[in-house]
């Protein structure tokens, strides 16, 4: 069976979101996608507390700045489109309101006709936690469990009463509620992150990893559902990050999807033989505009489905 794809939509500066991204939404249905996704970057700090994804010394992409609201750009998409899921790959629970962000993906949902995948993770910037006046970033990953469970409270049936940590709801009626039970896709690496997706995830949504990290990553996540029982398949929809060119890359120092459109489709072939349900490609780095994404994307997806995958 071919795998399904998703393709990012443009929330960068060099984006008109006035037109593109209804434009790009509306092309990526038309070809064949099979979704379409998001991601969130709250702020970028002039002067960062820590490097890119903690790694000191790494610094933060110049691309971040100015980044689109995820669930903004997902609700321009619905609009436009029919068929497409509409994804959160990822939004950092954390940095909102449980209650709110629950209510909103519900909102979308039932809006949509039951079309919203809710990707959701912990964060690792300490700016945009403070930013935000979250508290405690070492809490995250505690942060992110009870916003999941306030999520499926809440889209759950009424009377709605749930008491957390830092969220309580005394029995009440919230609405609207979904149109059907809206997966949640966790984003996850190591194995306490791991354990997340096995307790509370319909799914995975792991972040940049090559194809070993990849590889590696589900074994473990296999031998955790084993250990606690779990039954139900775990959907794996792997997130990549592509720098597209016209032309291939010929560089020693290639990072996996890095290139052309074939050398693209060769990097998913790698991820396809591993076994992935869907794959989240967010080609928007490298276009200057919305035209070059949507060719790219065209490519891609025609290369793809020609190689059988």
């Amino acid at each position: 069976m071919a795998i399904r794809l998703g393709l990012g939509l443009p929330q960068l500066r060099q984006y008109d979101l006035a037109k593109d991204v209804t434009d790009v939404a509306r092309a990526a249905e038309r070809t064949g996608y099979d979704s379409v996704w998001v991601y969130e970057r709250l702020l970028v700090p002039e002067s960062p507390t820590q490097g890119l994804y903690g790694v000191p010394g790494l610094p933060w992409p110049d691309w971040y700045r100015g980044m689109a609201h995820p669930l903004v750009t997902l609700t321009l998409a619905a609009a436009v489109t029919e068929r497409v899921r509409l994804g959160t790959g990822v939004v950092v629970a954390p940095l909102h309101g449980p209650v709110q962000l629950a209510k909103a993906l519900a909102t979308l949902d039932a809006a949509s006709g039951g079309r919203v995948v809710a990707g959701l993770g912990t964060g690792w910037s300490t700016d945009e936690f403070a930013a935000a006046g979250i508290g405690p970033h070492n809490r995250r990953g505690g942060l992110l469990e009870e916003v999941i469970k306030v999520c499926r409270a809440v889209w759950g049936p009424d009377p709605v009463s749930f008491e957390g940590r830092t969220t309580k709801i005394d029995a009440a009626v919230v609405g609207p509620k979904p149109a059907r039970p809206i997966p949640v896709l966790v984003a996850a690496g190591g194995d306490r992150a791991l354990g997340r997706v096995v307790d509370l995830g319909d799914g995975w949504i792991p972040v940049a990893m090559d194809v070993q990290g990849y590889a590696a990553g589900w074994r473990k996540l296999q031998d955790i559902a084993a250990e606690r029982g779990r039954t139900r398949p775990i959907e794996r929809v792997p997130r990549v990050n592509a720098l597209y060119s016209a032309t291939p890359y010929d560089g020693d120092d290639r990072q996996p999807f890095q290139g052309s459109a074939d050398q693209i489709v060769a990097d998913l072939a790698a991820y396809a033989e591993v076994g992935v349900d869907e794959v989240l490609l967010d080609l928007q780095t490298n276009p200057r505009d919305a035209q070059e994404l949507k060719d790219a994307a065209a490519e891609v997806y025609e290369k793809v489905r020609a190689a059988g995958l």
